[in-house]
This record gives C-alpha cells, sequence and structure tokens, in this order.
C-alpha cells in the first residue's frame, strides 16, 4: 500500500564529522594522484551507502522513530549524494575529486543520474512503496560504477589496496542497508523478501569484518576494526532476531550510525595508508 508522508519545511543543522561540508562549485584538476585515485574509490564507494541511508531515514520517519531528527538527517543525506555524484562527473576541489576523463565511466554515471533522479522525486514524495522499489536499482548501479573506479586505478594504487578500499567502504553501505531492511519489515512491506535479504546481508556484513580483520596487517586499521566489531556484538542480536518492537528500532535508530560512522573511520584509515 502506497504511504505518504506530510513533510514539512527542515531546518539547517550542523554538519557531522561524517559528512562533508558544502563549498562553493570548483573545477578540480584531472590528473590523479595515489591520494585522489583512493580518495575517489572512498566517495564513490560512500555513494552506495547514502542510496540506503536515506531510504533507511524516510521508513524510520514512516515509523514515527526519531522524526525530527531523521528529517533533518534525510535532507543531509540528499544533498550529499547529490553534491558527490555531480563531483565524480564534473570535479570538485573541495572533495579532491578530479573530472572523470574515462567514457564508460561517465556512460555509468549517467546511468546513476537518471536512476537518482527518480528516486529523489520518490523520496521527496514519501513514496514508500517506490522507495523500496528504487533504491536497489540505484545502489547496483552505483556499485558498478565503483568497482570501475576500482579497476582504473589500478596504475596509481596497487589493485589489493583498491579492493581493499572498495571492500571496506562496502561494509559502510551494509550498515545501512541492514538497518533499512529491518525497517521495511517494520512498515510491513515486502516481509518475508525482506527477511531473506536482511539475514544475507548480516551474514555479508560479519564474514566481510572477520576477513579484513585477519588480513590487516596495520595495527591501528586492525584496532579500529576491532570497535567496530564490538558495535556490531552488540547491534547483531536485533538484526538476527529481526526485533522490530519499538524499544529495539530506538536502539537500532542510535547503534546503526554509531557502526557507521566507526566504520567510515576504518575506511579514511585504509585510503590515508595508501599514501604511505
Amino acid at each position: 500500500m502506497k504511504k505518504l508522508l506530510t513533510v514539512t519545511a527542515l531546518s539547517s543543522c550542523l554538519v557531522l564529522g561524517l559528512y562533508a561540508q558544502t563549498p562553493t562549485k570548483t573545477e578540480a584538476p584531472t590528473t590523479q594522484s595515489v591520494n585522489q585515485s583512493a580518495n575517489v574509490i572512498n566517495l564513490a564507494g560512500k555513494q552506495r551507502m547514502l542510496t540506503q541511508k536515506m531510504s533507511k531515514e524516510l521508513l524510520m520517519i514512516a515509523k514515527g522513530i526519531n522524526v525530527e531528527k531523521n528529517k533533518k538527517e534525510l535532507q543531509k543525506t540528499m544533498a550529499l549524494f547529490d553534491k558527490t555524484l555531480k563531483g565524480l562527473i564534473e570535479g570538485d576541489k573541495s572533495l579532491n575529486l578530479p573530472a572523470t576523463q574515462n567514457k564508460e565511466i561517465l556512460e555509468q554515471l549517467k546511468v546513476v543520474s537518471n536512476l537518482w533522479e527518480s528516486f529523489k522525486k520518490s523520496i521527496e514524495a514519501k513514496d514508500l512503496q517506490k522507495v523500496a522499489q528504487q533504491n536497489l536499482p540505484l545502489l547496483k548501479n552505483m556499485n558498478k560504477a565503483v568497482g570501475m573506479f576500482a579497476k582504473q586505478s589500478g596504475s596509481k594504487l596497487s589493485p589489493e589496496m583498491a579492493d581493499t578500499i572498495n571492500r571496506a567502504g562496502k561494509q559502510r553501505m551494509l550498515t545501512q542497508k541492514m538497518t533499512k531492511e529491518l525497517l521495511l519489515i517494520a512498515n510491513g512491506i515486502d516481509v518475508e523478501k525482506n527477511r531473506e535479504n536482511i539475514k544475507k546481508t548480516a551474514e555479508l556484513f560479519e564474514k566481510t569484518l572477520n576477513d579484513l580483520i585477519a588480513k590487516c596487517k596495520d595495527d591501528k586499521i586492525k584496532a579500529q576494526l576491532e570497535v567496530v566489531s564490538k558495535i556490531w556484538a552488540e547491534y547483531a542480536p536485533i538484526i538476527k532476531n529481526v526485533d522490530t518492537s519499538e524499544s529495539a528500532l530506538k536502539k537500532a535508530d542510535e547503534l546503526n550510525m554509531t557502526l557507521l560512522k566507526n566504520m567510515n573511520k576504518a575506511v579514511k584509515m585504509y585510503e590515508a595508508s595508501a599514501n604511505k
């Protein structure tokens, strides 16, 4: 059943450390350094997460969980996705993004842009059914672009580092995807399908996290991944038991962001290590 939520004007708020500040648009250099190559994979990968985060935030609002906070967060998430997508295409000095020159990647980003326009309208209309249908095609096509960026970076980054930044970055997306799936179930949307999906998402997150820890040779990054593991141990019961009680959803609203921010910190550490 199509659900619509009334939207009020959303006030501006301070941007958390996870988000880039909104600067004026500027051109970026087109020659990529190692730093830029790592940053492109990081920010392109972060776009995957944002597709799921904004979906989750809309579903939190629909369920009446921390409504005002999630309204503000949703507006920030949409603005960041839009800004970063334009930066990946045209370049953005403030984000350290060079303009994309590869024609195949530009074509893929055009596909993402078209999907984004439709998805954005559904988010603004608070159409839960359309958001549920459209978020995965947007995610999958953004993921395809990330893979293309990672492959292109081979001459700048080692294939192993490019792959690690990509996989670690994907973990951020999975924190939001599993929470989105929990909220879809809570809102009564494709319940059985999302029960299967949330199980797979949780298993993939856990398996990848354990693999990243096992293969990490940097003590500081490994320590940060262990922090992520402890937060996951607290959040996992809600996800694995598909607990959609009000108390569990409120706890999920807090823990999923703590998990995301700490995973994001690990990704940035991987990115910084690429320059060593």
